[in-house]
């Protein structure tokens, strides 16, 4: 089958397909060999007389991306390779002592290896200045041993794995929680967390009323605060600094279906999984959008029928895949079998509102979305429960769970039948961003998120090693330019993101809500200039109308704009039409240029770098780049760099991709701190350096004028033995 964009081929090719080591391997030579790769791994739990069978059924569910296993699940079924198939854990309750901790800092950093999400509860961690009995010293707090998590997740990104994903959770009764609200603050801090602040009911109640808070821990009350004035200071964080984000705990143990097995202490760094101690869970997501027939007709309507087939066909499978996983720990395998949690959802959403002609966030966008979460989730628990009456029920199950709130709105027939054999799955739906996956799916909207932009370029890696621009169009836009050429899109269904109001995000949030077991990834967009009042109120709204958790995002100066839109175009043609082996440009006699400094953590000496530009038919260009130092311990390869990268510039043409390719260069030994932002390696300075100078975010002088600094947050030296950032200068010595 053909991708519907070069985007997708790429993210295929570099994220999902098998490729063994070795001549004789035998890999993913096309999308569908991943389908059938992963549907014969997931059937081989079946009876052995089944599993033709199975893994026939489960290929057509795959087939045209109608259901979408997540990402490490296409990546790890069948390859054989010991690596985990769950996206989310959150890892075990912290103990309040040193040893303690980094026990569960080794595991978090385990889990993060086979590339798993993680969540914590920092909450179980005395709060800064309360006495440690025993050494007579203060503890340091939560954010102290936060600030090492953090340095854990960076070191093992910088090893070469995929980037971290954590999320950090503190209770809003610690005595810390003003110092973790204002944490993101610091724009050099914790930039690998998500941050949420558990809200309790107890606490809306006092913030309703206007009383006073306790901050307290271990039943001992530290200070008391004003509700209101902490929850203004949590609501003026996150319209700053777009975190922390809100987990209303006691709504998530109330509606859990495992309430009397388990007490949910996190959530899953994208929230859509709210889980206890050691808690796992996979996902999957059908894709709505593939199930909508006659787009764009008065009759288009999305083919209920099939999208009860694919629920079952995708509980099964993930239910299979529970069997089929490795897990980075014993303690996650043994909650993940004892309750058999999984994820199911959907992805599309807004495209098949699109392709029946609503528009997101009214009152027809609620009624559809209602009744298509409504069959899945029907059809989900009648699914599991003739699992149970087929292959067993979860070991943990309990006929008190007919008595939670998801399972006493089913209708008779499914309760009867769980009533007869129990169910398979602890917990069955829950709704992920699903961003990867959507993209190789076409570009389909994610999750239940609106359209961010309809069309919009992205550099796209070829075959050959080098990139260009492709534009790249949302699927519901796409679908209608080949159904109707040029003719303009109706306005009123095709809205984005920046076209909705904080209401319109919120009413589909809570009414999926209503339908899902677990919870919802979703983002609330916010306008820059949207009143603060306003913004507050979200938060309020949110929790009446039932919601678990609320994100939002406000473009801010701290983490700036998460995505921008800008005009699909296609790839410069003199970039594309510079061959290799075009002659160099000439030096002239005298060029023009900057020099710009760069102060590095590992070096005694700065790094200077000068870059000097050519004029050639009447536009500016770099010519030459040289880097120098005092430290001749970069002599080698700081001249071979200069060399290769000005024979680059002299062959014209565009040489962003120099830039790019040094700034993801990754430094094993760590990286630094530069303006605030985390910089992985001196040759990714250089690389933004080269950015810089490209963008002309500085005015060229017409002779080389003073230096661009660029300065670091740490002086740490290298030690000459071990490479570590950690050799201090005491007393005179270097220690």
């Amino acid at each position: 089958m053909a991708f519907d964009n070069p985007l997708a081929g790429e993210i295929w090719a570099s994220k999902y397909r098998f490729a063994p080591a070795g001549a004789d391997g035998h890999g993913d030579a096309s999308v569908e060999d991943t389908w059938a790769r992963v549907a014969l791994a997931l059937a081989e739990v079946e009876a052995p007389a089944a599993r033709a069978h199975w893994a026939e059924h489960f290929s057509r569910a795959l087939e045209d991306y109608r259901f979408l296993p997540a990402g490490r699940i296409l990546a790890g079924a069948g390859t054989e390779r010991s690596v985990t198939l769950f996206n989310c854990f959150v890892m075990g309750t912290i103990p309040d002592n040193l040893g303690g901790i980094f026990d569960h800092l080794r595991e978090a950093a385990l889990t993060m290896q086979q590339g798993g999400g993680v969540g914590m509860d920092f909450s179980t961690i005395r709060p800064d200045g309360a006495r440690v009995h025993g050494v007579g010293a203060d503890a340091s707090g939560p954010l102290s041993f936060m600030d090492v998590w953090d340095g854990m997740c960076r070191t093992i990104m910088s090893a070469g794995q995929r980037r971290g994903a954590m999320m950090g959770c503190l209770r809003i009764d610690h005595p810390d929680i003003e110092a973790f609200i204002d944490a993101k603050r610091d724009a050099q801090r914790l930039r690998n967390f998500n941050l949420s602040v558990l809200v309790t009911d107890a606490f809306m109640d006092a913030l309703d009323k206007g009383r006073d808070w306790p901050l307290t821990f271990n039943g001992i009350v530290a200070r008391t605060i004003k509700a209101t004035d902490l929850w203004a200071r949590l609501m003026r964080a996150t319209y700053d600094c777009a975190e922390p984000g809100v987990i209303f705990i006691d709504r998530v143990n109330a509606l859990n279906n495992l309430a009397h097995c388990e007490t949910v202490s996190a959530s899953n760094p994208c929230g859509e999984q709210m889980l206890p101690p050691y808690g796992a869970c996979l996902l999957g997501s059908i894709n709505l959008a593939k199930l909508v027939r006659a787009p764009f007709q008065r009759d288009a309507a999305l083919d209920e029928g099939e999208l009860a087939n694919l629920t079952c066909t995708g509980v099964r499978m993930l239910d299979n895949v529970i069997d089929v996983s490795q897990f980075p720990l014993p303690a996650q395998e043994t909650d993940a079998k004892a309750k058999r949690r999984i994820g199911l959802g959907v992805t599309g959403l807004a495209d098949a509102l699109i392709f029946c002609g609503v528009r997101y966030g009214d009152d027809a966008a609620l009624a559809l979305t209602s009744r298509w979460l409504s069959v899945i989730k029907r059809e989900a628990y009648r699914t599991s429960a003739a699992l149970a009456e087929e292959k067993g029920a979860f070991p943990l199950y309990d006929p008190v769970m007919l008595k939670r709130p998801n399972l006493k709105s089913l209708d008779e027939e499914t309760r009867a039948a769980i009533q007869a054999h129990g169910l398979r799955n602890g917990c069955l739906t829950s709704i992920a961003p699903t961003g990867t996956t959507s993209l190789l799916a076409g570009n389909v909207s994610s999750g239940i998120e609106p359209v961010f932009a309809f069309a919009y370029s992205r550099k796209v890696l070829q075959q050959d090693g080098s990139k260009h621009e492709e534009a790249i169009e949302d699927y519901a836009l796409a679908a209608w330019r080949k159904l109707k050429g040029d003719e303009p899109p109706p306005e009123n269904a095709f809205v984005t993101a920046q076209d909705l109001q904080p209401a319109d995000h919120l009413a589909m949030q809570a009414a999926a809500q209503a339908f899902i077991d677990a919870s919802i990834s979703k983002t609330i967009n916010c306008r820059e200039d949207i009143p603060f009042d306003a913004f507050a109120a979200i938060y309020r709204d949110g929790y009446g109308l039932g919601c678990k958790g609320l994100t939002t995002y406000r473009p801010n100066a701290i983490t700036g704009s998460v995505l921008t839109v800008t005009p699909a175009r296609a790839a410069p043609v003199a970039a594309a039409a510079t061959p290799a082996s075009a002659p160099l440009i000439p030096r002239p006699e005298r060029l023009e240029g900057a020099t710009y400094k760069i102060s590095w953590p590992e070096s005694a000496h700065a790094v200077y770098v000068t870059i000097n530009d050519t004029v050639v038919d009447g536009e500016r260009g770099p010519f030459e780049i040289f880097v120098n130092s005092k430290n001749m311990e970069h002599y080698a390869w700081t001249v071979g760099l200069t060399r290769m990268i000005s024979a680059v510039f002299r062959r014209g043409g565009d040489v962003s991709f120099v830039a790019e390719e040094l700034k993801a260069v990754f430094d094993p030994r760590g990286g630094g701190w530069i303006n605030g932002r985390y910089v992985p390696s001196l040759l990714a300075a250089i690389g933004d350096v080269i950015e810089r100078h490209l963008a002309g975010d500085s005015r060229l002088p017409i002779e080389a004028g003073p230096a661009h600094e660029l300065a670091p947050a740490r002086p740490a030296l290298s030690c000459p033995r071990c490479g570590g950032l950690s050799l201090l200068r005491k007393e005179g010595c270097d220690t």
